[in-house]
């Protein structure tokens, strides 16, 4: 049985159903920026993956060729400079690779230069840096309890290491104790502990 009026209360209850609710105070701010971020760390923490794996797996295969390198069988090979050689097979192709002692006599149009797997691994590892360290150093970077500074000495702090850092181990590798391994080891654990304890 309908009971008149009823198609008005219904009418009521539809166009409520569909009309957006008061949202509390406060609430959806910043939401978009939190979604943006997010999309960025997810994006940038696949790419540091796939092309970290891609770095990876090309400097495994070149240690491997280095490694399994075969003096030349043809003379005009040796007249031109080659140093070793591997033949190898994969999915039913045969490749044969040869290594050169030093600059070939030339060198052709198209060279394959294995740089953008380490480059855009380092690249992504950074941006990773930036949005995770450094975009929210509240949170991540600065420790209230240690150091009550702000976010941008933080940041600084944080750039000055990474540069002073590379500077050192550069000096280190290029003094007489990067011909030691085991003493550069050494100078650059104590140089490691002596840094996390001043930081």
């Amino acid at each position: 049985m309908v009971r008149r009026g009823c198609g008005r209360e219904v009418a009521e209850v539809t166009v409520s159903a569909f009309t957006p609710l008061p949202l509390a105070e406060g609430w959806g701010e910043g939401m978009a920026e939190a979604y943006i971020v997010d999309w960025l760390n997810l994006i940038g923490r696949w790419t540091h993956l796939v092309t970290g794996i891609a770095w990876i797996g090309a400097s495994f295969y070149f240690v491997w060729l280095d490694n399994h390198l075969e003096p030349p069988k043809q003379q005009t090979d040796i007249e031109r400079g080659v140093g070793g050689e591997v033949w190898s097979v994969h999915g039913g192709g045969f490749y044969h690779a040869q290594k050169f002692a030093g600059t070939p006599p030339f060198l052709p149009e198209t060279l394959h230069w294995f740089k953008w797997e380490a480059y855009s691994t380092w690249l992504s590892g950074i941006f990773l840096l930036a949005l995770i360290y450094w975009y929210r150093a509240e949170i991540y970077l600065i420790d209230s309890g240690v150091a009550e500074i702000g976010k941008v000495p933080a940041i600084l702090i944080g750039v000055a290491t990474l540069v002073i850092g590379w500077l050192a181990y550069d000096r280190l590798c290029k003094s007489p104790l990067g011909s030691d391994d085991r003493k550069l080891a050494i100078a650059l654990f104590v140089f490691i502990s002596i840094a996390a304890w001043v930081l």
